[in-house]
């Protein structure tokens, strides 16, 4: 386990006790993130170790026929009770978790003026009000970075003239829709002295996502960076 303590000044992010609070409660005040620190047992890195043992490099997806499936120890046993668990527990919600084993995820082959891969600081956004709720398990867990220290590509000065040129028009409706389809207006830079913060190991959170009428910014973040060697995470998201 890895508990999350939200650093001094952070007070984007709430610390909650229970699922149920973690559902339940409401955005706003300027928290857009919540945590539910959780102590868990199992050996998780059992259950990454199997898969690793059949799978190629990339991302699986996981189903509960072949987690329940494994040869784990009892340690192994405990950790796909665990999972099993909190797939059904979110699916008993309305929401549609799934859980992979990561290896690593697809990089942009030609970044282009602006990184739009999930290791760049970035928002969830949808058209309809929604949330993101995510919870590592083992290896790397994702980073996050509160709004004050967060600036969005497009709105640098240098970026954006760099987009205008790569558009081929004027800074107008038009250049906007292009920055929105590309995604390009969801990915931020980290303040010179920005203070990142891990959401550690095991904790469910349920972050605040970019939709028209949110009450509050969508929370920042990005998946950690893939090292050759390190063990593949293993991820719940929502």
């Amino acid at each position: 386990m890895s508990l999350f303590i939200p650093p001094d000044g952070y007070s984007r992010i709430k610390v909650v006790k229970s699922f149920e609070e973690l559902v339940t409660t409401p955005f706003g005040g300027g928290v857009n993130a919540l945590c539910w620190q959780r102590e868990l047992t199992g050996d998780f890195g059992e259950v990454v170790e199997r898969l690793a043992a059949s799978d190629d490099d990339g991302i699986t997806t996981l189903d509960e026929e072949r987690l329940q499936g494994l040869p784990v120890s009892a340690a192994g046993k405990a950790a796909v009770e665990v999972l099993v668990a909190d797939l059904r527990l979110l699916r008993e919600r309305g929401l549609a978790p799934v859980l992979d084993c990561i290896h690593g995820y697809p990089r942009d082959e030609e970044p282009g003026v602006v990184r739009t891969d999930v290791y760049s600081f970035h928002a969830d956004s949808a058209p309809v009000e929604a949330d993101t709720y995510l919870c590592t398990y083992h290896g790397a867990t994702s980073e996050g970075l509160r709004n004050e220290e967060a600036q969005r590509r497009v709105d640098i000065p240098e970026t954006r003239a760099a987009l205008l040129r790569e558009f081929g028009g004027e800074d107008d409706e038009s250049f906007r829709e292009y920055l929105n389809e590309n995604c390009y207006d969801l990915h931020y830079a980290a303040a010179p002295q920005a203070r990142p913060f891990q959401f550690g190991l095991r904790n469910l959170w349920r972050i605040a996502v970019e939709y028209p009428g949110s009450p509050v910014p969508p929370c920042v973040h990005r998946a950690p960076e893939t090292v050759a060697g390190e063990a593949a995470r293993l991820l719940l998201i929502s």
